[in-house]
């Protein structure tokens, strides 16, 4: 599976996004990608990789 990519306008960062499909909902979980640069999701193991050089917005 490839990772999706974030990007700054994007944080805070939560699983599932808008764009997820409506059959792969779950319970919204906000996801800490700024302290490694990647998460991956406990509930649906959808990798997320901050974009290199991504400023956060919305912090």
């Amino acid at each position: 599976m490839n990772a999706v990519l974030v990007h700054g306008k994007d944080l805070p960062l939560h699983c599932p996004t808008k764009d997820t499909p409506a059959w792969n909902y779950h319970p919204r979980v906000f996801l800490d990608i700024l302290e490694t640069g990647q998460v991956k999701c406990p509930y649906c193991g959808t990798e997320y990789k901050i974009i290199p050089g991504t400023e956060p917005h919305g912090h």
